[in-house]
């Protein structure tokens, strides 16, 4: 495959890869760029050709050539036969090759070296290219590097696969300027994939499986077959175009190092130490050649070898004959030093079916899920079902069910497809059938929509079942909520399921439906949502469910709603215990979730960050859809940490809650997203993100508003942009529904929005008391006190009282420093400086009027007056007038003046 960054689909136009080049470069005369096939480099020599502003002379060695001596003379020569000394040239190599043998090879030698810098010398301005270097014959490789130092003028740019700066100097100058072309970020990799129309999801396992080599990357985005392991429990091959880069890849190193990296391929965790055992001293060789070649990453921490794409494991995997692949697996069976890892490998040396090795691997499939190696114990749970002779029904069935359930607690879509497979496939009852579909359902996670079949597969098995039918009805109304955003709809549901249940004696399966019914009852402000809650804390549970569907957290996560925090940590605490010792890894994100929450809201700040983390590594870890920790870091890392990485956690979290159609998640991270604008300064852009979640929980019937704050933060933006009477609407509405359903939690950051709103107005004395008292009772919640406080300093200095303004920021910013909130911390201490930088001496200038000071600040922001009419309700003349006392009473005379006035008092 050629080495470039420019290839056409059947179904998609050419898409250019935009390599990154650093600008240092500019002005170098030589220049080396190198990495693997598809990397990019030929683009990359490109774009430098034309930075150079010179016509470009591109040379194109191939493999056929490297073997041939002077081939790349003679493309130099031919691509310039308009001049003489390239004619003279090319008569030289005729005579060479007419003369292969002849002794006086040393003459023949220096003549060429002296014809082919005559050819330079006398060349018009311009950059040559040499791409594929690596295939530039030794010979002519010899003749154009002692030319080149005759012509130090002339820009060369040569572009490789594998050389390594540390081994010397280069062909094209010993002061060549060496460029690895890295491989592309997720980010730049969605931008070249965009053309494809990819998930999220498909194009972050994209980026995983290419290791960001471009061409890799579309190989694989632009084949018909599924990528390794989307819909099926082992590897599969690659497409062929993939195949065969990834071939050219591995070409650059040689056998051994191909066969020490199969090992690594074959095993799911390989380390130094065990490919030391199975190369003995030849592996660190072999290993470093294999790093410079860029084929796998050995500078971790841990010891780990990692694949740089793992495209490259699974093609080494999947070349192998299966009788090859098993004595592989017998080998690191013997070099494996855990027990573990080495039943897993003996199971897959295993051919055939063998109740000897499926008892073993079973037993390991139980050590893994103990050590909390949960991906592991999936793939062992169901190569101990696949190992399971099949005449044994009972024992079958069982382990294929564990399997479906270990994948499903670890997130693990396919192979929980491929054990559901097994179970569906076998005579088995239909509770059992049912338990694999529902199993399946429940390794989908948030992403249940576009289920349709699975769900009507269920209700088919389950036909005459009432406590099979409400386990599906239950899935069914998660599905209403979370996809589809109708809670009416999924309350119904959950009522059904809890019905039906009952009457069949199942207090398990009618616990859950009530927990759900009661999240659903929350949302829909129904008063009956305590009662129903309470209904199901008390029925008892016979068999083992996922801690985060348990009406402990249900309760925990309303104790989260109406702060009562030591409340919430008390319920939550045990069941991250009985998350983590269940493999539950979903389960295990949501308590971690919720812990972090309660944190962040108690002023904990380093304890929220650790919860926050941990949530995020393991969604990560376990292909989670990301939507529900993307939302809790961004909550988190904006308080605590750093705004900028808040921001992307929101936004990813925005992009793939609405690529999987999850509308709770959706308005979650919009909610951050919005928060964060406005916080860091950008309330226009936080307008159309908090605007959005108001409309999606109005579709939603969202009634409840302490389940999700968006009401203050959008009202202060509203104040923000002026639009005060929009904000007054939004502020009443909400204070009526919190006072009506007895959600006092929600009151105190709708007064510090009140209070805003009445100092933009003018008010300032009732702003500052309305903001005192809504302090004095944020005692427990020390970041909201700190914000409030905040607040309240900005209204004293509008308010021209700086003493008290300085008193209100230095307690913010204390409590903020005590709590480690280091963003509130940075915005408290810059507001503090501003006051103590400003004169301490009285205003000379006379205080505005409310009118006044409304006119003066939308003029100072750019508003003409005509809008400034319409806004305030009055006549343009009325407008003008009120400008006209603001600049007597301030002393300017412009608009511009006003606006850096206006600016300087923000500030």
């Amino acid at each position: 495959m050629p080495d470039s960054a420019m290839w056409m689909s059947a179904s998609h136009e050419a898409v250019p890869v935009l390599p990154v080049v650093p600008e240092d470069v500019n002005g170098t005369r030589r220049v080396v760029l190198f990495g693997p096939p598809g990397s990019g480099k030929t683009t990359a020599a490109g774009v430098l050709g034309r930075r150079s502003g010179l016509p470009v002379l591109r040379l194109a060695p191939g493999p056929q050539d490297t073997g041939i001596p002077y081939t790349g003379l003679l493309e130099l020569a031919l691509a310039l036969q308009a001049l003489p000394a390239a004619r003279e040239l090319t008569a030289r190599l005729d005579e060479a090759a007419d003369r292969p043998g002849s002794p006086d090879r040393s003459s023949a030698a220096l003549r060429l070296r002296r014809q082919t810098a005559a050819l330079l010398r006398e060349a018009p301005p311009m950059t040559l290219v040499v791409d594929n270097a690596q295939w530039l014959d030794p010979a002519s490789a010899a003749v154009l590097g002692w030319a080149l130092r005759l012509t130090p003028e002339l820009p060369v740019i040569a572009a490789e696969r594998t050389w390594r700066p540390e081994a010397g100097g280069h062909w094209s100058g010993e002061d060549a300027y060496t460029v690895r072309v890295p491989a592309l970020t997720a980010g730049q990799l969605t931008v070249l994939l965009s053309p494809y129309r990819l998930p999220p999801r498909e194009a972050a396992r994209i980026h995983a499986c290419s290791g960001g080599n471009p061409a890799l990357a579309l190989a694989l985005a632009d084949a018909s077959r599924p990528l390794p392991d989307r819909d099926g429990g082992s590897e599969s091959a690659l497409p062929p175009t993939a195949r065969q880069l990834v071939g050219e890849w591995l070409d650059e190193v040689p056998a051994q190092v191909q066969e020490l990296l199969t090992f690594a391929a074959l095993d799911d965790r390989p380390d130094l130490e065990l490919l030391g055992r199975l190369a003995g001293p030849a592996a660190e060789t072999l290993l470093a050649q294999a790093e410079a070649a860029e084929l796998i990453d050995i500078g971790r921490a841990d010891g780990s070898v990692r694949f740089t794409a793992s495209a490259i494991g699974t093609e080494l995997a999947t070349r192998l004959p299966g009788t090859t692949r098993r004595l592989l697996h017998a080998r690191l069976a013997e070099a494996s030093r855990d027990s573990v890892r080495r039943d897993r490998h003996t199971a897959l040396a295993a051919d055939t079916a063998d109740p000897r090795t499926a008892r073993h691997t079973a037993r390991a499939a139980d050590r893994a899920r103990l050590r909390g190696e949960h991906l592991l114990a999936a793939e062992l749970s169901l190569l101990a079902a696949e190992r399971t002779p099949r005449d044994d029904t009972g024992l079958f069935t069982e382990r294929a069910l564990t399997a479906v359930r270990d994948a499903a607690h670890c997130g693990d879509l396919s192979r929980s497809r491929a054990a559901a497979r097994l179970v569906l496939e076998q005579h088995s009852s239909p509770a059992q059938r049912v338990s694999a579909l529902l199993s399946l359902l429940d390794a989908s996670g948030q992403r249940l929509n576009g289920a349709d079949e699975l769900f009507a597969e269920a209700v088919h098995e389950a036909a005459g079942r009432p406590d099979l039918i409400a386990q599906i009805l239950l899935r069914q109304a998660v599905r209403a909520n979370v996809n589809e955003g109708d809670p009416q709809q999924a309350d119904a549901l959950a009522a059904q399921a809890a019905a039906l249940a009952q009457a069949a004696g199942d207090t398990t399966t009618t616990a859950l439906a009530l927990t759900m019914q009661a999240r659903l009852q929350r949302i829909l402000g129904s008063p009956g949502a305590d009662a129903t809650l309470d209904r199901a804390l008390s029925l008892p549970r016979t068999t083992a469910v996922t801690a985060n569907t348990t009406p402990e957290h249900l309760a925990a996560r309303h104790a989260l709603f109406d702060d009562r925090l030591t409340d919430a940590r008390t319920l939550l605490l045990p069941l991250l215990v009985q998350a983590r010792r269940a493999g539950d890894a979903e389960g295990t994100v949501d308590i971690l979730r919720s812990l972090a929450e309660v944190e962040i809201r108690a002023g904990r700040c380093a304890q929220a960050l650790d919860y926050a983390a941990r949530a995020q590594a393991l969604t990560d870890r376990a292909g989670l859809p990301p939507g529900p920790a993307c939302y809790t870091s961004a909550l988190v890392e904006g308080t605590a940490s750093r705004t900028d990485l808040a921001l992307a956690h929101a936004r990813r979290g925005v992009d793939t809650a609405r690529q999987d159609d999850n509308k709770v998640f959706l308005s979650r991270n919009l909610f951050a997203l919005g928060h964060l604008l406005l916080v860091t300064g950008r309330p226009k852009e936080a307008l159309e993100a908090l605007q959005e979640v108001r409309v999606l929980e109005e579709l939603q019937q969202v009634h409840d508003p302490s389940v999700l704050r968006w009401h203050p933060e959008l009202a202060e933006t509203l104040v923000a942009l002026g639009h005060l009477d929009q904000a007054q609407g939004l502020l009443d509405d909400t204070r009526r529904a919190a006072t009506g359903l007895g959600r006092d939690a929600v009151l105190p950051s709708l007064e510090r929005t009140q209070a805003l709103l009445d100092a933009a107005s003018g008010d300032y004395d009732t702003a500052a008391q309305r903001l005192h008292d809504a302090a004095d009772r944020l005692h427990d919640l020390p970041l909201e006190r700190g914000r409030t406080l905040l607040a309240l300093s900005h209204t004293e200095r509008r308010g021209r009282r700086r003493a008290s303004a300085r008193t209100a920021a230095q307690s913010a910013a204390d409590l903020f420093t005590a709590h480690q909130a280091h963003p509130w911390a940075q915005t408290a201490a810059q507001a503090l400086s501003r006051l103590e930088a400003a004169p301490t001496g009285g205003n000379t200038h006379p205080r505005l009027t409310s009118a006044e000071q409304r006119c003066a600040e939308l003029a100072a922001a750019g508003t003409s007056n005509r809008d400034i009419a319409a806004t305030l309700t009055v006549s343009v003349k009325t407008v003008e007038a009120t400008l006209t006392r603001v600049y007597r009473k301030l002393g300017l005379h412009s608009r511009v003046q006003l606006a850096h006035a206006f600016t300087a008092a923000r500030e």
